[in-house]
């Protein structure tokens, strides 16, 4: 008994070891396939960044502008093929974003809510139509015949506080020394001439000047150093619209990864105040990316081709602005007021005959689109203090009665047929000054 169990007790060391052994082997088999697991994941993941990221474009690249490479697009640009959009995206960061970062600071009031009030005082309109020799033709309402004037004399007034009241020579003080320039469209040009005729007034005649309508228009006021400009970039990036005279063309082409071109004119301005909107309210755009063969085109959708545009702006705008020695504003979508239906149900017009504003606050028409304004803030949201936003839109809608209709100089004359039917050929998209684009002003100097 006493040598079976010696026996017995002799063979369990050598089961312990077995099972030592046995145990330590499943431990090491289970820790590489989990290895194995961990590395197939993670190379799965990385494969799926890799594709997510793939179709990402780096915008703004430099060097071949200046080399003289790349084709400039031009009025006279085709596409010679169009194929199948590829997919491709403006991918862009913020090198000085810091998340930790102060957010933009919030106004004490909001400017932007409020209503439109009747003031015939002698303060309103802020300047006057025949005084300003810089004065455009397409918004030049009263010298056109408009006989109802009181589209001049409504002031905005937001609910909560007060405006502050426009003052020439402040302004002017804000100005010495710097370049104020807007940078956009027909829409930003009509701001632009509203603004200097705001200032224009007081500079006398000798110490002004106006460089000839180009690309770059200039108005200078020599006692002040200072300069209040204009550039034509209806799309922000490169177009085949560039042109500020001939640019009416059935297909618009536009370079999505690119600003250089107008970069390279709007780069050394102080304060500048961008626009873009209406130029992309068209069915679809083509695209000719920088990397592309000559004549190569891809062709989206206005709406995308606006967000690709956007990003590559901000793309822009991160890289090269201090929020400390340059102002950058960008000043939301006008709206058009094209259909009487919406603010008048069952009416079949549009902006013609209108005299005063729409009164109820939740008014919303079909000229601005939600979509858009939504992806305008994710672009201005990621750019943090870098661009003060003028919210022109909402009170903007309201004026329905403040367009030219047909109280403009036109490409074509008026001819007996059209005015037998003006409501057909009126322009209710652009703003008569004095007028609505006055008030933008004004929000810009609140701002300034």
């Amino acid at each position: 008994m006493s040598q079976r169990w010696s026996r017995k007790k002799s063979r369990l060391p050598l089961a312990g070891l077995l099972f030592m052994l046995v145990v330590t082997f499943m431990i090491l088999f289970n820790e590489r396939s989990i290895q194995q697991i961990h590395h197939h994941a993670a190379s799965h993941g990385q494969n799926l960044r890799e594709a997510s990221t793939s179709n990402l474009v780096k915008p703004n690249v430099p060097g071949n502008y200046y080399l003289g490479a790349l084709e400039v697009l031009d009025r006279f640009s085709k596409c010679n093929s169009t194929k199948e959009y590829s997919g491709k995206k403006i991918g862009w960061v913020d090198p000085f974003d810091d998340p930790g970062q102060i957010a933009k600071e919030e106004q004490k009031c909001d400017v932007f809510s409020g209503k439109w009030v009747f003031d015939n005082s002698s303060s309103y309109p802020l300047h006057k139509e025949s005084q300003c020799p810089y004065m455009s033709d397409q918004l030049a309402c009263q010298k056109h015949g408009r006989k109802d004037l009181e589209y001049q004399h409504w002031r905005w007034q937001p609910h909560a506080c007060n405006l502050k009241r426009w003052n020439v020579t402040e302004m002017w003080e804000k100005l010495r020394g710097k370049r104020l320039m807007f940078v956009g469209d027909s829409l930003n040009r009509g701001q632009w001439i509203s603004m200097v005729c705001l200032l224009q007034s007081v500079i006398p005649r000798e110490k002004q000047s106006m460089s000839p309508n180009a690309h770059l228009t200039i108005f200078r006021a020599e006692d002040y150093n200072a300069t209040v400009e204009f550039l034509w970039a209806p799309l922000l990036v490169e177009s085949n619209s560039d042109d500020p005279v001939n640019h009416r063309l059935g297909e618009r082409i536009i370079r999505p990864d690119s600003v250089l071109k107008h970069a390279s004119k709007w780069q050394h301005a102080d304060i500048l105040i961008f626009n873009t909107y209406l130029w992309w309210r068209q069915d679809s755009v083509k695209l000719r990316w920088s990397s592309e063969e000559r004549g190569s085109c891809e062709e989206v959708k206005g709406a995308e081709g606006m967000e690709m545009a956007m990003n590559t702006w901000g793309d822009w705008i991160a890289n090269n602005v201090d929020p400390n020695t340059k102002r950058i504003f960008f000043v939301t979508m006008s709206p058009t007021h094209q259909w009487s239906r919406e603010w008048n149900p069952g009416s079949e017009g549009n902006c013609y005959g209108e005299k005063k504003p729409i009164e109820e606050e939740s008014y919303w028409g079909s000229g601005s689109d939600i979509p858009t304004m939504k992806m305008v803030k994710r672009v201005l949201d990621r750019l943090g203090p870098k661009v003060s936003v003028i919210n022109i839109t909402q009170l903007s809608e309201y004026r329905k009665d403040g367009h030219p209709s047909v109280y403009r100089k036109f490409w074509e004359p008026l001819n007996e047929d059209r005015l037998k039917n003006p409501a057909s050929y009126s322009d209710c998209t652009h703003w008569c000054v004095p007028g609505v684009p006055d008030v933008w002003n004004q929000l810009l100097f609140q701002f300034l």
